[in-house]
């Protein structure tokens, strides 16, 4: 009798021994998506930065090191400050316009009329649509010759002559901040009518039983209440922003000369035109360094939550 509970006490011991603890049972389920995530981001990344510090191309092999020189011949090119100025005109604008638009539209929209529900989905589609599909149809509505803005501007009389929006550096960069807006928008529209969904009908009405109008309550508790959600859409929609390709390549290809291009046309530009990947991998590590500083941000935020 004693034997057979020596026995059974030891077998417990040993299977509390091959039991995995929780946080070896957790490592096993997220391995996987480590593997995937080293094999797809980190080691890309990783080559990338190492190229950075060497001569290399795309079409040979031979690679020579050489340090710092190519982080020094692009903060020395006075053409990369004029990029870094149009990469934040392009993100701000895009991210502030559509987020004020997206605003308005989500005020009007939660008020729940009729039809209400039915417009909130044929807006979302902007969001559904490629942005090469998207690049397309706002070129050929900006299009010097035969856009449908200038018809109609001319129709209006504010016109005499056709303006060659995409060939003019004055409006090239208001009109691929336009399409991406219209792109854009929808996003924050459908993020902040959550927001207004969660604020309370109870404050609203005693507000306004104390004679707030619409602009104090707006003011005194609708941002107030929405001021998480609002930094946080704000962040997600800059850090998007900072990585766009597929709208302004379509448009305008970075042209006329540099006057759209952005840090992320330029390292296109660079590695599959120029075919100098050392110099794009350079300026892809200074893209995510600036991207980076606004995911700290962002994961700060979340870490607070």
């Amino acid at each position: 009798m004693q034997s057979n509970l020596f026995l059974n006490n030891k077998s417990d011991d040993m299977i509390k021994k091959n039991k995995l603890t929780d946080s070896q049972f957790g490592f096993l389920l997220v391995l996987p998506a480590l593997i995937v995530f080293s094999l797809i981001v980190l080691y890309p990344f990783l080559s990338s930065v190492s190229h950075s510090f060497f001569k290399a191309g795309m079409l040979t092999t031979e690679k020579s090191f050489i340090g710092l020189n190519n982080f020094k011949s692009i903060l020395s090119d006075p053409n990369f400050t004029k990029i870094l100025i149009n990469t934040f005109i392009f993100v701000f604008g895009t991210t502030f316009l559509s987020f004020i638009l997206g605003f308005i539209w989500a005020i009007i929209l939660n008020q729940g009329f009729k039809g209400s529900e039915f417009l909130r989905g044929i807006t979302l589609v902007n969001w559904i649509i490629p942005g090469t599909a998207i690049g397309f149809l706002w070129m050929w509505i900006f299009h010097g010759q035969f856009g449908v803005l200038n018809y109609i501007l001319r129709s209006l009389g504010i016109i005499k002559e056709n303006i060659t929006w995409l060939a003019d550096p004055k409006f090239s960069m208001l009109a691929v901040i336009i399409a991406r807006t219209w792109q854009y928008m929808p996003w924050f529209m459908a993020l902040l009518i959550g927001g207004l969904k969660g604020i309370s009908n109870d404050m609203v009405e005693a507000a306004r039983i104390d004679g707030a109008n619409n602009f104090k309550v707006f003011t005194k508790i609708v941002l107030p209440s929405m001021k998480n959600i609002i930094f946080f859409i704000l962040l997600l929609g800059i850090i998007a922003g900072l990585q766009h390709f597929d709208i302004i390549w379509v448009m305008t290809t970075g042209g006329p000369g540099i006057s759209t291009t952005t840090l992320s046309v330029e390292v296109y530009k660079t590695a599959f035109q120029n075919w100098n990947l050392g110099r794009a991998s350079a300026m892809g590590t200074i893209w995510v360094a600036i991207l980076s500083v606004f995911m700290f941000l962002y994961l700060k935020m979340q870490r607070e939550k």
